[in-house]
């Protein structure tokens, strides 16, 4: 399989950058640009991972210091771009929480969509800190959804407890400072000559690649088969036997620790997520290359060629042959990243939790609720772990 096919989607790539660039410039940074912005910003990081994660797998075929040099950069620009919505979805998902162990449901209607930049009173949870400010008032009740007309029916019930609500307010006030922060960071990065330098080498990357001088002679698909060797290896040295069991109690040994360091059971499963992601792009890789040879071919007036499975070196025990008809991401391998992406977004807010939970001269019964909602988080993580596990388990075992 040749090099060209890997030119041809770094060269796609590149384009879908600048041209998630161009559409962020137009949106502009006020609140009322907010979503527009946030999509395009979302694009920029989608592509700017796509390249470095192809530059990665395929670096034999590269030219050596261009690719050591780019790829890098390109991960600076992903996660400085990624900071400001995982603040804000960090703060939703642990509001969300906070409603649920008190007995609320949902978080209370939200006001209308771009009614205000993210985190603010128009944003996401916007509502809910409302609800979480008036609930804090000694026997004061939830106050009913903006605009509805109705009142709560069980307020004891619905209503955020006094601590639950002293705790929602600290997490609002700690990550919607760390998310402005993010957002003025990221300001600051796409305004910066770093990020410029950055832009120009995508946009001479959009009309040339530069290969190495052996890339001719070089085959993708052993390069994807490692990528998809590293990630079985990493997954083979999991617990999966302890993520087996639906309650890990292993896990919550730690919970108590006063170190503030990531949990030591999370790392091993953040490396296998960011493998999954190195895996799928490798495959998209090679389905463009399988969907040209395809159209090449029909255009000649030849047989089509194989069908995607036959073009993947074909698993030995982890991912059976796709069927012809397959799309391009096996949604196999889909449920699992849906599942690792919960993994770490529920262990990303439990250290949130947690470092709240630190915070001096604060009340019992915040702290107890900031304790409650880390531990939820907690069994969240586990909760991921297991549906990894029988995903994982039902792939290699095959259908019953």
């Amino acid at each position: 399989m040749s090099a060209e096919v890997l030119a041809g989607y770094l060269r796609a790539q590149a384009t879908e950058f600048l041209r998630a660039l161009r559409l962020h410039r137009e949106a502009g940074t006020g609140a009322a640009a907010s979503q527009g912005s946030a999509e395009a910003a979302l694009a920029l990081r989608r592509a700017a991972r796509r390249i470095s994660g192809s530059l990665h797998t395929f670096q034999a075929v590269l030219d050596p210091g261009w690719s050591e040099a780019m790829r890098p950069e390109l991960a600076w620009v992903s996660g400085t771009l990624a900071l400001e919505h995982a603040c804000s979805a960090r703060l939703e998902r642990l509001l969300q929480a906070l409603h649920r162990l008190s007995g609320t449901a949902a978080l209370p209607a939200r006001g209308p969509a771009g009614a205000g930049p993210p985190g603010g009173s128009g944003g996401p949870g916007g509502a809910a800190r409302s609800a979480a400010a008036v609930a804090a008032r000694p026997g004061s009740a939830s106050p009913a959804p903006a605009g509805t007309g109705t009142t709560t029916t069980a307020p004891e019930r619905g209503s955020l407890t006094v601590g639950a609500a002293k705790a929602g307010a600290l997490l609002d006030r700690q990550l919607t400072l760390a998310r402005t922060r993010a957002h003025s960071t990221a300001l600051q990065a796409l305004g910066s000559s770093r990020f410029h330098a950055v832009a120009d080498k995508v946009a001479v990357l959009a009309s040339e690649v530069p290969l190495s001088p052996a890339a001719s002679a070089t085959d993708l698909r052993p390069l994807a088969e490692a990528a998809r060797e590293r990630l079985v290896d990493a997954v083979a040295a999991l617990p999966l036997l302890t993520a087996g069991s639906p309650y890990n109690a292993e896990a919550l040994v730690h919970g108590l620790s006063p170190d503030p360091a990531p949990h030591p059971q999370d790392a091993p499963w953040h490396q296998v997520r960011l493998l999954l992601r190195l895996h799928r792009y490798a495959r998209e890789v090679l389905h463009r290359a399988a969907e040209t040879s395809g159209a090449a071919g029909t255009a000649a007036g030849a047989e089509p060629t194989a069908p995607l499975a036959a073009v993947v070196p074909a698993p030995t025990t982890v991912f059976p042959a796709a069927p012809p008809t397959a799309p391009p991401h096996d949604l196999r391998l889909l449920v699992a990243g849906e599942a690792l992406d919960r993994h770490r977004d529920a262990s990303e807010a439990s250290a949130a939790a947690a470092h709240a939970a630190r915070t001096p001269r604060i009340a019992p019964a915040t702290a107890y609720a900031l304790g409650v909602l880390h531990a939820d988080q907690r069994h969240e993580v586990e909760a991921a772990r297991y549906a990894f596990q029988l995903g994982w388990q039902k792939d290699v075992l095959g259908p019953s």
